[in-house]
Parts: C-alpha cells; structure tokens; sequence
C-alpha cells in the first residue's frame, strides 16, 4: 500500500482527534482500518501517512495500549506487522470499562469535598450516577452489539 489515505479516511481521524483521541494515533487506526488486509507494517504506515518511524512508533504503542491494534510476527521476516483484531470495536470498548469506574469513584470524592446542599455537589453526584450507568448497560450493549454482527 503506497498510495495516502483516501480523504473520508483522514476526515475520520480528524473527527476523532477532535474528540480527543490523539492525532496520529487516530491517523493510524484509520490507515489500519482502509488497509485491504486489515494489517501494514510500520514501514508501511509511515508511508502511508508520510510519517516519520518514532511518529508511526508512538502511534501503534498507543493504539496497542488501548486495545485497537496487536503487534504479529512475520514469519520469515524481522519486520512485525500491525493488525486490527476482529473485534476492534468490541475489544476496545470493553477495556474502557475501568475508566468509567475510576470516574464515577472520582466523581464520589469530589462531591463529598463539595457543600451537601450547593448545586455543583448535585451535578458531580449526576456525573457520577451516569458514570455508573453506563457501566451496568455496557455489558448488555456490547452482548447486544456481538449479536447484531452474527445477525449481518
């Protein structure tokens, strides 16, 4: 794969650095996602995204911390390639779970150094009721989600 991103790609990841993913890691995970195979090498995504190697480096650490990339072996080769699992989606969904929970305990904790009767003391309580929330329906989301893939 030589040739950049196609623009709905690049816009994806634009859309998503805007809400807060990183930027180059976002670059990446679309380049990922166009990719024919589902796979590139870093050589690969470098060109892909006229990237320099720390750059494409620092991208997969991050997109492999989170869950939407695994590093495999190349038989035969000493260049790994960078793959998207099945489940990307699913996979790293799942493993932002915990971060809802340490923000819904954070949320507790800023709320009991809050006045008992003031106004932001009810929205951090909110804050954490829906932290909370999303925590219980994630599950059955994500049941729900794996089902409609079966079902496609």
């Amino acid at each position: 794969m030589s040739e950049a991103m196609p623009a709905p790609a690049e816009t994806s990841a634009a859309v998503l650095a805007a809400a807060g993913f990183p930027k180059m890691p976002a670059r990446a995970l679309m380049a990922l996602v166009v990719s024919e195979e589902g796979w590139l090498t870093a050589a690969q995504l470098g060109e892909v995204l006229g990237a320099s190697p720390a750059a494409v480096s620092g991208a997969v650490r991050y997109l492999q911390t989170v869950g939407f990339v695994h590093r495999v072996s190349q038989p035969g080769s000493r260049r790994d390639r960078y793959a998207l699992p099945d489940n990307a989606w699913y996979v790293a969904s799942l493993r932002q779970n915990p971060v809802y929970e340490r923000l819904a305990d954070l949320a507790d904790a800023t709320a009991a150094a809050l006045p008992e009767d003031s106004g932001a003391r009810a929205r951090v309580n909110e804050m954490a009721s829906f932290y909370r929330f999303l925590m219980s329906r994630l599950p059955e989301l994500l049941d729900e989600w794996e089902q409609a893939r079966v079902e496609a």
